[in-house]
């Protein structure tokens, strides 16, 4: 695949973006994957590329989502592979930063030139290089919470969503607030797109369930201080306020409120479930405040009962054996909630190719064109395959036989756009300065809003 052309177009656009001041040359394009696995993938290997944050304000994810990626890589191949050839990961670092990840966004795209990648974490990253996906027709797997929303056809490029869309968040936390006997909400949120759109669909779906939404509070990541913000939010007298933010934000606003008397209470988005957070805020600060996350529960491993869907009540064998999976690779360290979605995009991808390459006699060429596949391969009524035996589902996929994936976060169902759909979030409280799961919420709400 030449790219010559279409990467100078981007890197002019780049440029603009960047500002003169901001540029880090031409030089970085010959820098290798940050990866300590990239010299070990064969030449021979289909590259499923990744941008991941290993160093930066987010480092403390990185290494946990590509060991699933790698564990993911390892199943794959141990099952035969595509035809006998290998996967393997390219992962580049994003530095938990927009600029300097744009460039190695970049250079996977143009240098490496993978046709397949999977991320990036980070929402104004992904939002930035949809041009190029399109553009070079590649595909482009999100299994990032805070992945922007996929709402439209494309001719050209192929994306596909696999967490919880804002909306099911701010669904979540609604009937939550209503499942408390809560009557006024508000938030206090960061700009970015992401946690701006939680709280916003969190505000409309509490009003649609009859709720009342007092005025909430936004704030710029990286200011020094927040303590005006936490007056104002506060002096609404809500009986609950949504803290929507990233982890290193969020461990300062808390210990400032904490500092300030804790006023008020808390619900906490779920970029917010991860121990990097209660290890920056005062010990206990937090304990007995509620949030949610992606539930990792299977659809079919849920009953549901009520008129309003108000009960849900959910096994949780199915995560439970990746858990173990995941800890046995990796000499015992558990995998983080999002890295159940990234060991299952890098799956889907693989499904996908080699569906393709036996009916069609070759993979696709097109990211729309494996977009669709895997599409059509996930439909309600294929059979089903598990993480759990690869190698069965891959012998099937051999024989031209379409099966749905069933992985380690979800049973796959995606909407005519590619996102996956979800029925349920998990709701979880603190406790001693630890995380306790407590029963799932449906997402059953309006979508209309």
């Amino acid at each position: 695949m030449d790219r010559t052309g279409a990467w100078f177009g981007c890197r002019d656009r780049h440029m603009r973006w960047m500002g003169a001041g901001l540029l880090v040359g031409l030089a970085s394009l010959s820098s290798a994957s940050c990866s300590p696995t990239a010299s070990e993938i064969p030449e021979d290997a289909v590259v499923i590329g990744a941008l991941l944050p290993f160093t930066g304000s987010e480092s403390a994810v990185g290494r946990n989502l590509e060991q699933a990626m790698l564990l993911a890589v390892d199943d794959l191949n141990a099952a035969g592979g595509l035809d006998g050839r290998p996967f393997g990961i390219r992962s580049r670092d994003s530095h938990s930063s927009e600029r300097r990840g744009f460039e190695q966004l970049l250079d996977l795209l143009y240098v490496d030139q993978v046709a397949y990648f999977v991320g990036p974490e980070e929402n104004e990253l992904a939002r930035e290089i949809v041009r190029d996906v399109k553009e070079l027709d590649v595909f482009q797997m999100q299994p990032g919470y805070a992945a922007p929303t996929i709402a439209r056809s494309e001719t050209r490029g192929g994306r596909m969503r696999l967490a919880p869309t804002s909306l099911d968040v701010g669904c979540a936390l609604a009937r939550l607030a209503v499942q408390e006997d809560v009557e006024t909400v508000n938030s206090l949120a960061a700009r970015d797109d992401y946690n701006a759109t939680v709280s916003s669909a969190f505000s409309t779906q509490f009003a649609l369930l009859g709720g009342r939404t007092l005025p909430s509070v936004t704030f710029t990541s990286g200011e020094q201080t927040y303590t005006k913000k936490i007056e104002s939010t506060f002096a609404a007298h809500a009986e609950r306020t949504l803290l929507a933010a990233y982890p290193a934000t969020a461990s300062t606003i808390v210990t400032e409120w904490t500092v300030s008397g804790r006023p008020g209470t808390w619900f906490l988005g779920p970029a917010l479930r991860t121990d990097v957070l209660l290890a920056n805020i005062p010990t206990g600060s937090l304990d007995g405040y509620f949030g949610v996350s992606p539930s990792l529960s299977l659809r079919s491993e849920c009953d549901v009962t009520g008129v309003a869907e108000e009960k849900v009540d959910c096994a949780t064998g199915n995560a439970a054996a990746f858990i173990d999976h995941f800890s046995r690779r990796w000499d015992g360290e558990p995998p983080l909630p999002a890295a159940h979605f990234y060991y299952d995009g890098v799956v889907l991808i693989a499904m996908g190719l080699v569906y393709a390459q036996a009916t069609r006699g070759a993979v696709p060429l097109s990211g729309n064109e494996l977009q669709k596949i895997v599409h059509e391969l996930n439909r309600p009524d294929n059979e089903a395959a598990s993480w759990r035996d690869m190698e069965a589902a891959m012998a099937k996929l051999r024989a031209g036989i379409p099966l749905r994936y069933v992985g380690a976060a979800a049973e796959y169902e995606f909407d005519e756009y590619g996102a996956n759909i979800h029925h349920f979030m998990q709701r979880w409280t603190v406790e001693g300065g630890a995380f306790v799961d407590l029963s799932p919420v449906s997402v059953a709400c309006n979508t209309d809003a």
